[in-house]
């Protein structure tokens, strides 16, 4: 909060209060509160006054699922369905739909990735759902304005991608290009600078691969080599985000499971990586698990292919799976998530 301005933030009130009352508001208030006056507006857009409530415990961490939308009417079963953006709330729960992407009104591109950076969500890549041909679009959605914007492009086009962030920036590593050749590349996106850089290369290619931030490392787990297409790996490369480097890391995921949406960022005690479809049967299927914090896990997935999709909170790593109750509208398919911290 050093060198910012935020004086007399709140009429007859020292300043020092004043911005303790605005750090105490929830995030759902922003928007209202951001219009009552320019100084406002510009300190609940700040990032100083992000870190401020981040530090002073006041920020808030919600689920963003990509989640299939209840069909329209006239849709034929044979279409694909079409897919929005999810905001559970696990203290409150409850569950709200972010507005759509201006350029995708009908759906988000199918198989785009998200990720979470400073209270922001950063969506990026997938298929354009009309021509099913990879996109390199990036958008970032904030909080409190309830407005997504354009962010640069992606560098090239790849698809089934890992990807995380970490300190203002978000990671992606792996995936295949528009001929089905498998990734062993990675970069890097600023959101704040709206750039991107190139990292170096893994050990290995790694198409379908998942990532996940444990610590200040970036995991991209498994995955499979173009010569190799469904073989899923047991192994990860690990990036440390102090030193710029790879490391590989051996006999951190069961070979021939699709990590998918599915990796906890925990390491067993056996040296494995959690896996959420192993958790229960009632999620073996089908499964997506954002951890909310360090006790809180959503986790959905199905007993069966074929079965209704199921909502749970497991609280703890080894704690039980606790069904909640969901809106039928939604319950839809949840293709990936990830927790904002808002």
């Amino acid at each position: 909060m050093e060198g910012s301005e935020f004086t007399e933030l709140v009429p007859s009130l020292p300043e020092e209060l004043g911005l303790e009352c605005l750090t105490r508001l929830p995030y759902t208030a922003h928007r209202v509160a951001s219009r009552v006056c320019r100084r406002w507006r510009e300190l609940l857009q700040s990032k100083d006054f992000y870190h401020h409530r981040r530090k002073s415990g006041h920020t808030h961490k919600v689920a963003c699922l990509v989640q299939a939308l209840p069909s329209a009417t006239g849709r034929k079963r044979s279409e694909s369905p079409s897919y929005g953006i999810t905001v559970f709330d696990p203290v409150s729960e409850t569950w709200e739909r972010v507005d759509p992407v201006p350029k995708y009104p009908d759906g988000l591109p199918l198989f785009s990735q998200m990720a979470s950076c400073e209270g922001k969500l950063v969506l990026m890549g997938g298929w354009d759902p009309a021509t099913y041909n990879p996109v390199t679009d990036v958008f970032v959605y904030d909080f409190t304005t309830r407005r997504w914007r354009r962010g640069n492009d992606m560098p090239s086009k790849r698809s089934f991608f890992a990807i995380g962030a970490f300190s203002g920036r978000v990671y992606i590593a792996g995936g295949h290009d528009e001929s089905k050749n498998a990734l062993e590349s990675a970069w890097v996106y600023d959101m704040r600078k709206d750039e991107w850089a190139e990292l170096t290369r893994m050990s290995q290619e790694r198409d379908e691969c998942e990532g996940v931030v444990i610590g200040n490392e970036f995991w991209v787990v498994s995955g499979y080599g173009t010569e190799s297409q469904g073989g899923f790996e047991g192994s990860a490369d690990v990036y440390d985000f102090g030193s710029g480097n790879w490391t590989r890391m051996d006999m951190v995921w069961e070979p021939g499971r699709c990590p998918r949406s599915s990796v906890g960022d925990v390491v067993r005690k056996d040296g494995k990586l959690v896996s959420w479809a192993e958790s229960d049967s009632a999620v073996r299927v089908r499964t997506c698990g954002v951890m909310l914090g360090t006790k809180l896990t959503l986790v959905t997935g199905s007993e069966y292919q074929g079965a209704p999709q199921g909502f749970y909170i497991v609280d703890g790593q080894n704690g039980k799976l606790a069904r909640i109750s969901v809106p039928d509208e939604f319950s839809g398919f949840v293709q990936s998530g990830c927790c904002v911290e808002i």
